[in-house]
């Protein structure tokens, strides 16, 4: 993965990936797979978003990336489609 530059933008990036550990498998996977696929193109604000989508519980997450639920905020929901589609690829 590309080296982000500047201390704080690395000490971000470790934040999110140790929060990516969830004691669920598969999340850990889908998530720590986006992050790593995503995470040197992305802006602070797509980053403030992914980081939100972490605040959620697992078994929210489990329910929309599994799709038998969508979250109710439009960019979670962005988000988790776009997860979705990179994960099946």
């Amino acid at each position: 993965m590309a080296e982000l530059p500047g201390v704080e933008s690395q000490a971000v990036l470790n934040r999110l990936r140790w929060r990516c550990r969830r004691g669920m498998r598969e999340l850990d996977q889908l998530l720590r797979g986006w992050l790593d696929a995503n995470c040197a193109g992305a802006d602070a604000g797509r980053l403030a978003g992914f980081d939100s989508l972490l605040d959620c519980e697992d078994s929210d997450l489990w329910a929309w990336f599994s799709g038998s639920d969508r979250p109710l905020d439009a960019g979670l929901a962005r988000l988790v489609d776009e997860i979705r589609a990179a994960h099946r690829a």
